[in-house]
């Protein structure tokens, strides 16, 4: 018995007739950018995939967007969401479900809503505070005590990163001439790795030990490229760091929740540098402040030790025998030279001595009537 077949080509024109007949129209598919590449020729092909908790990728679809419509859609969507489109962001297409039949099933792309991609990393971002506020971690930094000479400094940055290099100049070039000890753990601050780059980095820090803080430097960008300081991971990372972490990502509007879980945050680099440098500032304010009370206090010791001596000098000098006998007084002696307190004891004949203020007298006793 001869098996019934179908030629391939007639098979791939039946999948393309339903599926033109099931999609007469243009649909909007939400997906996330797997893969995307601008090619030389002004096309732009894509990998859509679709994701689930526990299940992974579930589904994947390919997509194209023609020169004409991806040199005007990446424009408006650079221009509404401050970042390029590229991998790793979940988007909104407007797609044609196309069927060839000699590259199969396709999504012709021609429009896209930038502003739902936003709204998606902002929604992440209330997923990752409301997981972090569950576990306890929103706080836990705060509750730890900064060094009040902060000296060692651990920095997790980009080497080449322009913020980078604003914090090391302006701490370096510190009106007080303060010297730190800036020690750079290299990290990707921004795209998919970022996260787990910026963790690595913050367990190497941890097992080096020794810090005093440690400071995640960025230095500006877009909100979607700064969406990596909302992963769970990374900020589960920074509030569980048993070192101080502040953090200084460079962005002037949004608030970052890295930022909420770090022991503090300022907007940029070289502020950062200033938050330490002031600190050290203060430090030695306050201990010039004691050397000046201890120059004060002891002063005023000596000046009180002083008073008192010239008040015994004077009580020393009122009793001197020599200051009694100017005033009219005299002191009389026996022949040894012992003061005679009274006359008894004293006969007829004997010597005694008279002290006045400008000599002495020799007398003899004589009897009395």
């Amino acid at each position: 018995m001869e098996t019934e077949y179908v030629e391939l080509i007639q098979l791939q024109l039946l999948l393309k007739e339903e599926m033109e007949e099931i999609f007469p129209d243009r649909v909007w598919v939400k997906a996330e950018i797997s893969s995307l590449q601008a090619k030389a020729n002004g096309h732009c092909y894509m990998e859509l995939c679709q994701s689930r908790e526990g299940e992974g990728i579930v589904a994947k679809a390919r997509a194209v967007v023609w020169r004409g419509r991806w040199q005007i859609l990446s424009r408006c969507f650079k221009e509404a969401a401050g970042s390029e489109l590229k991998a790793g962001l979940t988007v909104l297409l407007r797609v044609q479900v196309s069927y060839s039949e000699l590259y199969g099933f396709t999504l012709v792309v021609d429009d896209l809503d930038a502003a739902f991609t936003v709204g998606e990393a902002e929604l992440q971002r209330r997923r990752t505070i409301e997981k972090l506020t569950r576990d306890g971690m929103i706080d836990r930094q705060k509750a730890l005590e900064p060094n009040a000479l902060p000296y060692r400094l651990a920095v997790v940055s980009a080497r080449d990163a322009a913020g980078f290099g604003d914090f090391c100049r302006h701490l370096e070039q510190n009106e007080y001439g303060f010297a730190f000890s800036v020690n750079l753990f290299e990290a990707a601050m921004q795209g998919d790795g970022a996260p787990e780059s910026i963790s690595q980095a913050l367990q190497e820090i941890e097992a080096e030990g020794g810090y005093d803080a440690v400071l995640i430097i960025r230095g500006g960008g877009s909100a979607l490229d700064l969406a990596c300081f909302d992963d769970y991971a990374l900020c589960f990372a920074i509030a569980a760091c048993p070192v101080p972490v502040y953090t200084a990502i460079g962005h002037d509007r949004d608030r970052h929740v890295a930022d909420m879980v770090a022991y503090d945050s300022v907007k940029t680099p070289t502020a950062l540098a200033d938050r330490f440098i002031d600190e050290l500032a203060a430090e030695d304010e306050l201990i010039s402040s004691y050397s000046t009370r201890l120059r004060l206090a002891f002063s005023n010791r000596i000046s009180r030790m002083e008073s008192g001596l010239d008040m015994l000098y004077a009580r020393i000098r009122n009793a001197d025998p020599r200051n009694v006998l100017s005033r009219g007084y005299s002191l009389v002696t026996d022949s040894r030279g012992v003061v005679l307190k009274s006359a008894a004891g004293v006969k007829p004949g004997d010597v005694v001595g008279v002290r006045f203020a400008d000599g002495v007298l020799n007398c003899r006793v004589l009897p009395s009537d």
